[in-house]
């Protein structure tokens, strides 16, 4: 009895590290697989003959039930593929190419990827980001990845999915500069363009079926198993062995299976392992000390709210973010609690970028924010050592997990006059 009871809850606490290693159904398809962004196959720009036979192949069009990294895993109740945009990979493939493509910008030096490059861990290492004719916002470019996990986008959420938001910039005169109607011109008269969303969408271009490709390859960039992904598993299956066993010694003699089960996941952790700093980081992050997690929660480490912690609100007319949307009293100076996966890859920091480091947000925090009459109440100053902010940045450090492997290059070949 106590066997069978230890094994499920080992399943359980494990995240799947094992247990999704079985089959998949046929429409299957594991989020950061490779094959899903690596582009069509071939060197050099697209030619037509290359496209046609990618779109040649049926399975290229199957609908796809996309599946996390099992760091993710438990978030799956938050996946969001819209009902009437279904993934597959020949949109996956066409979104790629419009994601990367500078001609969509009205002097053609400017793309989605300009602010948001795989090089930067799909950020920018700039303050603002920066647009056509070297323009700039007032806002820092949030991460690209993970977006399958959020609905609302943009720092203050003004774009109610990733397809509203992928087709803002375009039109936007400080970003890429263009209008929608000059977009669709220049797919619809580029004929390897026109020959995808017809056959991708049964219709020649739109901007609604711009934003449905640029969505669908968004949702296919998600961060894998970071070290503490792979070192929670380890520290969850010992606490449920040492609650019976007086030692893992015991537990190998008594319950050989359970110990196995073990074994696996610390050579899996081997592969990434957390320092004694991270750890410590780890125990203030979800500890009442720090409280991280009252706002950097669940699988994607946000609560997808919008929170006022005095960012920029020291200013005579301060950024007032969420409440330009909704106009509620209560949204002045909030923003959207960004996710802190793969944040050692992403500075600078804020809303604002006004933070370079990681170090000067923890320090933020402990201060308590800036006080302004819309504060959130999460906000809590606490008292932190020198020793304490480090481990918290190796702690958040400990999250940066692999990027899929994206082909940024092969885009279709010019038009010819």
């Amino acid at each position: 009895m106590r066997r069978k009871w230890l094994l499920g809850l080992s399943l359980c606490a494990c995240v799947g590290i094992v247990g999704m290693r079985g089959a998949r159904a046929e429409t299957s398809v594991q989020l950061g697989d490779p094959g899903l962004t690596a582009g069509i196959p071939g060197e050099g720009p697209l030619t037509m003959q290359q496209v046609q036979a990618w779109l040649s192949d049926p399975s290229n069009h199957d609908p796809l039930s996309a599946q996390l990294p099992s760091g993710l895993s438990i978030g799956k109740d938050q996946l969001f593929v819209p009902e009437d945009n279904p993934m597959t990979k020949a949109k996956v493939e066409l979104g790629r190419q419009l994601y990367f493509d500078r001609r969509l910008s009205s002097d053609a030096t400017v793309s989605c990827a300009d602010c948001h490059h795989p090089d930067f861990g799909y950020a920018k290492d700039t303050q603002f980001g920066v647009g056509v004719d070297d323009q700039t916002g007032n806002r820092n470019s949030p991460v690209a990845y993970n977006r399958i996990l959020s609905k609302e986008q943009f720092w203050d959420g003004r774009a109610a999915t990733l397809e509203d938001q992928a087709v803002g910039p375009i039109a936007n005169p400080i970003e890429m500069g263009n209008t929608h109607e000059v977009v669709v011109k220049f797919l619809s008269d580029h004929p390897i363009y026109r020959v995808q969303f017809e056959k991708v969408f049964g219709r020649a271009p739109n901007i609604d079926d711009v934003g449905r490709a640029i969505a669908t390859f968004e949702r296919a960039l998600v961060t894998g198993d970071s070290a503490y992904d792979l070192n929670e598993p380890v520290a969850k299956m010992e606490k449920l062995i040492l609650a019976e066993f007086d030692d893992i010694e015991e537990a190998k003699e008594e319950e050989p299976e359970l110990y196995e089960q073990l074994m696996e996941l610390r050579e899996a952790a081997a592969a990434k392992p957390m320092s004694e700093s991270a750890k410590r980081g780890q125990a203030l992050f979800f500890g009442e000390k720090a409280n991280c997690t009252a706002c950097h929660v669940g699988a994607n480490f946000s609560d997808e709210k919008y929170h006022n912690i005095g960012v920029g609100m020291e200013a005579e007319k301060p950024d007032l973010g969420r409440f330009e949307v909704t106009g509620e009293e209560k949204d002045k100076g909030a923003f959207k609690t960004p996710t802190v996966r793969n944040v050692a890859m992403t500075a600078p920091y804020m809303h604002d970028g006004s933070q370079k480091t990681l170090r000067e947000v923890v320090e933020w925090y402990a201060k308590g924010g800036h006080p302004n009459p819309y504060l959130s109440d999460k906000i809590k100053k606490f008292e932190a050592t020198d020793q304490e902010i480090d481990d918290l940045v190796a702690f958040m450090e400990a999250l940066t997990g692999d990027l899929p492997q994206v082909e940024t290059g092969r885009l279709p070949e010019p038009l010819h006059d």
